[in-house]
């Protein structure tokens, strides 16, 4: 009975790992037809909510990313934090072992590179590593959202491990077009939900969830 369970459940998992590239798709097609004033406008206006956020006032070490492509345009966002004077961590990703390593970022311009994908990343000659166990709150990126702060990803699981290996408990928040949260998403037990997902629109708290 065990064996059959097992092999059901992975059946399960199969299916729904199947259902994630054309919903990926799907989004993305969404969110890349905004034009770039819209995206530009709304940047702003979900950008000023998740400034305002309690987590984010109080934190003094926060992580972020740059946006790239047609993502949420993050540059007032780090740009904020650093003019508060808080510590600004970003990732850059390690394609070989799958995994994000962190670094303190003080110049936007002169400590980036571009990276996997083309998207900016810190330069590790020119930037201190962090410990995540430092970072009060997680600017995290995904592809689509729900209303419980379910998250669907790139596909590439960087966030998902990220997520997971936190010993401490910072701030997860997402921040999303309104197109981009959907009633439900394909999830799986690997699949790592956020706290807060702020949209032009309003704020969705995960069930139970910090903030």
């Amino acid at each position: 009975m065990a064996s059959r369970n097992g092999k059901t459940a992975d059946a399960a998992s199969a299916a729904t790992q199947s259902l994630k590239p054309a919903l990926r798709k799907q989004v993305l097609a969404w969110r890349d037809a905004l034009g770039a004033a819209e995206r530009t406008s709304l940047s702003e206006r979900i950008t000023a909510r998740v400034l305002e956020l309690d987590a984010c006032r109080k934190a003094a070490c926060v992580m972020a990313y740059i946006g790239f492509g047609s993502e949420i345009d993050t540059a007032r966002f780090v740009a904020d934090i650093l003019a508060q004077g808080k510590t600004l961590v970003l990732p850059r990703v390690e394609h070989g072992n799958r995994a994000l390593k962190l670094f303190e970022v003080r110049d936007l311009e002169n400590q980036l590179e571009a990276g996997v994908w083309g998207i900016r990343q810190p330069r590790a000659d020119l930037c201190p590593e962090i410990s995540a166990a430092q970072i009060e709150f997680v600017l995290v990126p995904g592809v689509a959202f729900t209303r419980r702060c379910e998250r669907l990803g790139y596909g590439g699981g960087f966030y998902d491990r990220f997520i997971r290996g936190l010993v401490a408990q910072p701030a997860l928040v997402a921040a999303a077009f309104a197109l981009q949260v959907l009633p439900d998403l394909p999830t799986q037990e690997t699949d790592q939900r956020v706290d807060l997902v702020v949209t032009e629109d309003g704020a969705y708290r995960a069930p139970g969830g910090r903030q």
